[in-house]
């Protein structure tokens, strides 16, 4: 894959990163365990643990992002470091999305086809957090079609240096 569109996808991963980390952090800096009881009661263990979801996905998103910025802003591109990033941003944020690991919540793979929102949840759940993760859902899907790319490719380079 060439210089330019390698660059081409990092502006865009960027951008997209940009974008979700404000979206993340303003809920997370007006989100509390409590505020959510309020709006709906439920359980407590599920209200917490998908906070920590969500602050482990910002973290993580805000990781890609920081490592984007660096690989952008030097003098000459370096198209490895970019790949790498790629591929980190995949696993790390893009996956994490759909699937986290603590499976809080999980992907209907059905939504394609309903046109509804992916994201299913094993518990009934605040409005507020279905609103945030249905504000970043098209950004994740988006990213998710475009990067799906350097889960095969970038192993396979890695394979063969080795």
């Amino acid at each position: 894959m060439g210089n330019t569109l390698v660059k081409s996808q990092l502006e865009d991963v960027k951008g997209f990163l940009e974008t979700t980390v404000a979206q993340l952090e303003e809920f997370m800096n007006e989100t509390t365990y409590s505020k959510l009881q309020v709006e709906k009661s439920g359980d407590e263990t599920y209200y917490k643990g998908i906070l920590s979801s969500l602050r482990r996905m910002l973290v993580s998103c805000e990781e890609g992002l920081e490592a984007c910025q660096i690989v952008l802003k030097n003098d000459v591109f370096n198209k490895a470091a970019a790949e790498k990033t790629l591929y980190r941003v995949y696993h790390q944020c893009i996956e994490e999305y759909f699937s986290p690991k603590s499976d809080r919540w999980f992907e209907d793979s059905r939504s394609a086809y309903t046109g509804k929102n992916s994201i299913k949840f094993h518990q009934s759940v605040p409005d507020s957090i279905i609103s945030i993760l249905k504000a970043v859902e098209s950004g994740f899907q988006t990213m998710r079609e475009e990067l799906e790319f350097y889960e095969t490719d970038y192993r396979t380079k890695m394979l063969q240096s080795r």
